[in-house]
């Protein structure tokens, strides 16, 4: 069904009644200005260059012009067919970490920036499923909840830093709770977790974590970036310290990252080669066993009408630029010559009386 994106903007064609009034206005003041000077005849001769239907028509096309700039304003739409209504796949929940020590470069140019080359990467590979986005540090945050639209989940891998997560530390136990509490537990099948860390996990909840996404029959898939010989945390420009003065080196817990996805019979991929890894995981989601999928709990996508709105205001604006109030040069000598014909006319039926 069609309908305004932004209703509440609509509220800004009340601005036309008092650009009406204005107009009313002006042609009482002009009507009681012609009055005022006297003599018709004058006033006649003075204003006969000036035509004061196109004043009117020029009004007209701005005020509706003015309307038309509104409702694009609004955004007029209708929805298109939902993303996934047709077709069959499965949902997953790609879970990042965004903590500091994601920001160590031990892997070029850091570890979070190589871990969203991977995640978009792999994104265009499973986009016929359904995917959200966790992100964590110390705490996890759904970033986007299970979409098709392959596009948004773009939009929120690249905005992902550090920033979004107030609270410092990593927290996969968190992690892995949320993207577990993000996908449908009525069914044991048809989704998969994909955590990405460098594996210092702070919490001991990480393994209770992975266990209840086997039990739910989530497959996780973790991909560990980062080396073992480790690097320190930049924070502010500067190394992190410890309470002794000494810098933090950040190291990748590959042992832990195994641990977890042999828990769920999923796998763990050491991430060297973004696209070879995003390749082998994409295989892997494309083999498992897929549903008919819904857009429920996603976006969805609009045909807009904004800019056919825009474009007819366009060109009634140039129009109303160019319509001139006084009469061209041609008409001019046309009127003249038929006035001067009348004068001669007059004396002719004078004598004829």
């Amino acid at each position: 069904m069609i309908h305004f994106g932004q209703p509440h903007y609509l509220w800004a064609l009340g601005v036309l009644l008092p650009l009406l009034l204005a107009y009313f206005a002006a042609i009482h003041f002009k009507k009681r200005t012609r009055k005022m000077l006297g003599n018709a005849q004058l006033v006649q001769q003075l204003t006969n260059n000036y035509l004061p239907q196109r004043y009117g028509l020029k009004v007209t096309l701005l005020l509706i012009a003015i309307a038309l700039i509104v409702i694009s304003w609004a955004n007029l739409r209708s929805p298109k067919p939902e993303k996934g209504s047709k077709g069959n796949g499965i949902d997953v929940m790609l879970v990042l970490d965004v903590s500091k020590s994601m920001l160590s470069q031990d892997v070029p140019p850091n570890r979070l920036e190589k871990a969203k080359t991977f995640l978009n990467q792999l994104v265009p590979n499973i986009q016929h499923n359904r995917i959200g986005l966790v992100v964590f540090a110390g705490e996890a945050y759904l970033q986007m909840p299970l979409t098709p639209d392959a596009v948004a989940t773009k939009l929120f891998i690249d905005n992902a830093s550090p920033d979004l997560a107030p609270v410092q530390g990593t927290n996969i136990g968190a992690a892995l709770r949320l993207a577990d509490a993000s996908l449908d537990d009525k069914e044991k099948k048809y989704k998969a977790v994909v955590l990405v860390t460098d594996g210092e996990d702070l919490d001991a909840g990480a393994s209770a974590a992975a266990s209840t996404l086997a039990d739910h029959g989530t497959v996780l898939y973790t991909v560990g970036v980062g080396t073992a010989q480790g690097a320190p945390i930049l924070e502010n420009g500067l190394y992190k310290k410890d309470a002794n003065g000494k810098t933090v080196i950040s190291r990748l817990d590959a042992p832990l990252l195994q641990s977890l996805a042999q828990t769920t019979d999923g796998q763990y991929y050491f991430l060297d080669n973004t696209a070879q890894v995003a390749n082998e995981i994409a295989a892997q989601l494309n083999s498992m066993q897929t549903k008919p999928l819904n857009n429920n709990g996603g976006y969805v996508q609009y045909t807009l009408y904004y800019a056919a709105f825009l474009a007819v205001a366009l060109v009634l604006l140039l129009l109303e630029i160019f319509i001139s109030e006084k009469k061209s040069s041609k008409r001019k000598v046309k009127l003249n010559q038929q006035q001067a014909n009348e004068k001669l006319m007059q004396p002719k039926q004078v004598l004829a009386t």
